[in-house]
C-alpha cells in the first residue's frame, strides 16, 4: 500500500490519470482539463508517471512539433480502483469538496 500511495497520493496525479482515461491528450489540453495545476507541476507529474510506465509520451514530428500523452496498459488498469475510490468518496466524504471526475463514476 505504501508504494501505491507514494504515487497516487501525490496532488494532481489522480486528476491527470482521469484526464487521460478517455484517450490521449496534448500538454495544453491536459492543462485546461485540470484547473489550478501549474505548467511546472503538470510537467513534473507527467515525467513521474512516464518513468513509472503508467503514461507514454509520444512526440509527433511536425511542423509543428507536438507531444501527446496516453495511458499505458498499466495506467488503464487503474480505472477499476479509481472507480471504487470515487464510489467510496461519494458515500463517505462530506459534500462541498471538489467533485470526483466523471471518468471514475461507474
Amino acid at each position: 500500500m505504501t508504494r501505491v500511495f507514494e504515487v497516487l497520493g501525490k496532488r494532481w496525479t489522480g486528476l491527470i490519470i482521469a484526464a487521460l482515461m478517455n484517450g490521449p491528450g496534448h500538454f495544453v489540453e491536459l492543462r485546461r482539463a485540470i484547473p489550478g495545476i501549474s505548467e511546472r507541476m503538470l510537467s513534473d507529474r507527467l515525467a513521474e508517471l512516464t518513468a513509472l510506465s503508467l503514461v507514454a509520451r509520444e512526440v509527433n514530428s511536425g511542423p509543428p512539433l507536438r507531444v501527446s500523452y496516453r495511458l499505458t496498459q498499466a495506467g488503464k488498469a487503474l480505472k477499476p480502483a479509481m472507480v471504487e475510490l470515487t464510489r467510496w468518496a461519494d458515500t463517505h466524504l462530506p459534500e462541498g469538496g471538489a467533485s470526483c471526475p466523471e471518468q471514475f463514476r461507474g
